[in-house]
């Protein structure tokens, strides 16, 4: 199949029926966005709203905003517009703290009810995948280490390995649903119910698929989850995570993290704790307001669409970028390494090349914006929100362009942040 021209591109950004959604976000000019998967681009709303919180919730009305303004429930209004995009019922979700700490206290909490139960001495692996996102294998080791129970982590070498390694000496399967680096994509419903099986429980990290793809946490009967904002929610840099409670598990649902506002009366002072029933038991302390705040103005574009509808221009949007990149730069050392089935895989695309940091810092200073990962892959985020088809042309032609003329640096200074 011949590879599109810009001009095809150019008429399918004018019938994308999410084309005007392009313009909730502030995208600046003569740049290329295709980073969303490490940091989602700035709802124009935001800095309305950052100004809001500062000039008048907290430069005028100051401490009264804690009610006056609805800062003490926000992390739980913010969950309830987050839960229809991973398919989680209301009073289910609450968005606070960040990724890594919510995975400590579900990694907890999930370790504390499989403990609870008569074959819970049996069980003391946790198992998860060597490539998963490097904050959740720590994580992990870091409370087996403070346990001293004999839990062990378990690191699995490839998804297709991952259901034989679940046996019934598990008590957590703990699984990013999108691999950071690949982009492949699990079955959480299929994973889940063989999980399930063997009797142990699962959390799924939804940091590379909330917002980029439909989800279904109550469906697929999942035990756990969490995820960052920043991404394709586009809450800005930092911005708090969220942690999933299903109401099934929310009265076994214990962590070591048990700070005032989980206690049923933060303002009682008592000196025992005394958690609040249902999730917001999950919350530690207090919470970040200014940066809070702007999780919403992500959200709210969400309203706008469907999961179905912007997950059908990501595979669109993938499928072009993967057949250009394969049409144009096919003479030089690059390489797929997401999978080509729909079935599994996410919003991004990743290519290795054997200078894959160098060639991407050349194409930053080009303006199209995609990172880096080791070991040699260079990854472009596909966020349907405001991500065109002429745009992946263009990132193609600029790569090809690079490729072709050498032009990058191979004994750059490396950034901390690639």
């Amino acid at each position: 199949m011949s590879a599109p021209t810009r001009d095809t591109c150019l008429a399918l950004d004018l019938e994308d029926p999410l084309a005007a959604l392009r313009s909730q976000f502030d995208l600046p000019a003569n740049t290329i966005y295709l980073d969303g998967n490490s940091l989602g681009a700035m709802p124009k709303h935001a800095q309305t709203r950052a100004v809001q919180v500062l000039q008048k919730e907290w430069g005028t009305d100051l401490i009264k905003s804690w009610n006056q303004a609805g800062w003490f429930d926000l992390p739980s209004r913010l969950g309830n517009l987050l839960a229809p995009l991973i398919g989680a019922a209301s009073d289910e979700v609450v968005v606070t703290d960040s990724t890594s700490i919510n995975l400590f206290k579900a990694l907890a909490g999930a370790l504390h009810i499989q403990a609870s139960r008569p074959d819970g001495h049996q069980r003391k692996l946790i198992v998860t995948e060597r490539s998963n996102f490097p904050t959740d294998i720590y994580m992990a080791e870091g409370l087996t280490r403070w346990l001293e129970r004999g839990y062990q982590l378990k690191l699995v070498e490839n998804p297709e390995e991952l259901q034989a390694a679940i046996t019934a000496e598990t008590a957590v399967v703990m699984l990013t649903h999108v691999n950071y680096r690949s982009g492949y994509l699990h079955d959480m419903q299929a994973l889940t119910k063989h999980a399930h099986g063997q009797g142990a429980l699962v959390i799924w990290d939804l940091a590379h698929s909330a917002g980029a793809l439909p989800v279904e946490l109550n469906q697929s009967n999942a035990d756990f989850a969490v995820g960052c904002t920043y991404k394709y929610l586009n809450a800005g840099p930092g911005a708090p995570a969220f942690i999933w409670v299903p109401r099934r598990h929310q009265a076994a649902f214990q962590h070591p993290l048990s700070g005032w506002w989980g206690h049923t009366a933060p303002f009682a002072m008592q000196a025992s704790f005394s958690p609040t029933p249902g999730i917001r038991r999950a919350l530690c302390g207090t919470q970040p307001i200014v940066s809070l705040a702007l999780v919403e103005c992500g959200l709210e574009i969400f309203g706008k669409t469907t999961m179905a509808a912007l997950r059908k221009k990501s595979l669109a949007l993938s499928d072009l970028f993967i057949q250009l990149v394969e049409s144009v730069c096919s003479h030089h050392p690059v390489e797929l390494v997401t999978p080509r089935p729909h079935a599994t895989r996410g919003s991004q695309v990743s290519f290795t090349h054997p200078h894959g940091y160098a060639v991407m810092q050349a194409l930053i200073a080009r303006g199209v914006i995609g990172d880096y990962r080791e070991p040699g892959i260079m990854r472009f985020g596909l966020t349907p929100l405001y991500v065109r088809y002429v745009d992946v042309w263009d990132a193609v032609e600029t790569l090809r362009d690079i490729l072709d003329r050498q032009d990058y640096q191979l004994h750059a200074e490396r950034h901390a942040v690639t």
